[in-house]
């Protein structure tokens, strides 16, 4: 598995992306199981990856509502639900479900040699 995915930044169009020069080995791929989600903080930045039918995701670790920490929620499918205050987020664009307007930074992920790396720009 190989999935790259252009970053979108919250708050921007469909389309908007940057591009990422950065690979950051965030972690061994078998440490993060089908349906599961773990935080990972490469350079610092909260980011939380996520496991979804073979692909891995990577968006913002915080709720872009109250900055809650996302690990903490529940992962339904491809949508993250917010422990705080029930706000649901698609892994796949970053976008809340119910406020399309708002959403997480989506930052692309790539699998070499057994290892996570995700894309920081």
């Amino acid at each position: 598995m190989n999935s790259t995915q252009e970053p979108q930044l919250p708050g921007k169009t469909e389309g908007a992306s940057i591009v990422a020069r950065n690979w950051t080995q965030v972690l061994d791929d078998i440490a993060l199981p089908e349906g599961r989600m773990t935080p990972v903080y490469p350079l610092g930045v909260n980011i939380l990856l996520v496991r979804v039918d073979g692909a891995v995701y990577a968006v913002s670790g915080t709720c872009a509502h109250m900055a809650c920490p996302l690990f903490m929620g529940r992962l339904e499918g491809y949508t993250i639900v917010c422990s705080c205050h029930d706000w649901c987020c698609d892994v796949r664009t970053g976008r809340f479900l119910n406020a399309p307007e708002l959403g997480l930074t989506v930052y692309p992920t790539k699998l070499e040699a057994g290892k996570l790396f995700v894309g920081l720009g």
